[in-house]
This record gives structure tokens, C-alpha cells and sequence, in this order.
């Protein structure tokens, strides 16, 4: 286990390191250029794009958990089980119509920037999150549910202290899915100036700079594997705590 840990601690030590100094890379990827072409992104800061990236990105998928857990929780309620078609239209609705489609509908409401990728990422990220949470809330042992309430838990203090904290690891592997999902997808959003790393992406397409495509491609692809990596050992360790939780209460 700790050469993973190592290899993952020299992987974001290198991506730092490339979005601090990005000019000590440069030899890396000159050969991918021509014409006297910059090797490196020189039209921003590859850090602030980058910040700005996961910025859009974590935003989209913060509205995207509570919208979609509400739902799950609704529900999953005796009062609102006749929602459940609805509220599964609903989530859909970011699947069935593409980012691209959403962001051309959202741009002559909201105009070019930011607003319009958030609200492409964040109905993009919907369904993974709110199936995970279903999926999490109606899969409960029946004992632990029966044992909170015949301990006199109301409804709401069930849904906090019991149901939650054992449906968390399934809800957070939709979380998980659906954040790697937007963090790929928020590249579209500089075709609306938004500003992520497609910026870059779009400029070497626009140039013919294949090493400003690969700079922005690697740095997507990295911040994907890194989070990936660090939401699926969050996972594991709250499916372990929740075990526990569940042998315990049997």
C-alpha cells in the first residue's frame, strides 16, 4: 500500500510543480510544436485556470448532491413515494439532453461565462448521484432501521443519525462518479468563455499546437485520476466505519 500512496504523492507533487513553473517542462514539449510555436500555454495563468476549473466543477457538484439527496429523500418518505417517477424524469433530464445542448439553450438566458456551464454541469451530474442515493436509502438491513425505531427515534432523527450515515458510502460513490463526470465535461464551458481548462485545449485546436492540447488534456486527465482515487478511499473507508456500524447494531 505505500508505493500507490507514493506514486500518487510524486504524481500531484509533479502536477504542482507543472502548474507553479510550467516553463521547466517546456523541453518536455517543444518537439510537439513547429513554426516557433510556445510549448507552454502562454495566454493565462495555468494555475488560476486550473482553480478556476475545480472551482466550476466542485460548485456544479455541491448543487448537483444536495438537489439530488433531497430528492432521494423525498422519496424514500411514505408522503412523497409518489414522486419517485417525477423526480427520476427530473434527474434525467441532464443525460438526455448533452452539455453542449444545454449550454446553447442557457447562453441567451444567462449569456457567455460561468453561469451557463454550471447549469450544464450541474443537471449533467444529477442522475449518478441521486440513483447512488436511492440505491443507498432503500437498501438499508431492515433490522437497523426496526432497531432505531424501537428505540423511539422519530422519523427525522432516523433519517439523520441511522439512514444517512449508512447510505453515505453508496452516495458517495455517485458523488464520485458524478464529479470526475463534470470535471471532464467543464472543458466545454470555454467555448462559452467560461474560464477551465478547455482554454487551452481550444487554443492548441485553434493553432494546430498539439503540446498546448496534450498541457490541458494531462492536466484534466491527472485532476481526474487524483480525485477519483482520493473519493474511492474516502469510500472504502466509510463502507468499513459503516460495517462496523451495522455488526455493532445487529
Amino acid at each position: 500500500m505505500r508505493w500507490p500512496l507514493l506514486i500518487r504523492l510524486v504524481v500531484l507533487a509533479l502536477l504542482i510543480a507543472f502548474l507553479v513553473t510550467p516553463e521547466s517542462f517546456a523541453f518536455l514539449l517543444e518537439p510537439l510544436t513547429k513554426n516557433g510555436q510556445p510549448a507552454i500555454y502562454d495566454r493565462g495563468s495555468l494555475w488560476s485556470l486550473t482553480l478556476s476549473h475545480l472551482a466550476i466543477t466542485f460548485a456544479a457538484t455541491i448543487a448537483a448532491t444536495v438537489v439530488a439527496v433531497g430528492l432521494a429523500i423525498l422519496v424514500t418518505r411514505p408522503f412523497g413515494a409518489e414522486f419517485l417517477p417525477l423526480s427520476r424524469s427530473l434527474a434525467n433530464i441532464g443525460q438526455t439532453f448533452p452539455p453542449v445542448a444545454v449550454l446553447a439553450l442557457a447562453v441567451p438566458i444567462l449569456g457567455f461565462g460561468t453561469a451557463p456551464t454550471l447549469v450544464a454541469l450541474f443537471l449533467y451530474g444529477l442522475l449518478p448521484i441521486f440513483e447512488n442515493s436511492l440505491t443507498g436509502l432503500t437498501t438499508l438491513p431492515p433490522a437497523v432501521t426496526e432497531a432505531a425505531r424501537g428505540m423511539g427515534m422519530t422519523g427525522t432523527q432516523r433519517l439523520t443519525r441511522v439512514e444517512l450515515p449508512l447510505a453515505l458510502p453508496v452516495i458517495l460513490g455517485g458523488v464520485r462518479l458524478s464529479t470526475v463526470i463534470s470535471l471532464a465535461t467543464a472543458t466545454i464551458g470555454s467555448t462559452v468563455a467560461a474560464r477551465t481548462l478547455g482554454e487551452i485545449i481550444i487554443a492548441g485546436l485553434t493553432a494546430s499546437n498539439t503540446a498546448f492540447v496534450l498541457q490541458g488534456g494531462l492536466i484534466v486527465a491527472v485532476l481526474a485520476v487524483l480525485i477519483y482515487d482520493g473519493l474511492s478511499a474516502l469510500e472504502r473507508f466509510l463502507v468499513a466505519r459503516t460495517g462496523r456500524a451495522r455488526q455493532e447494531a445487529a
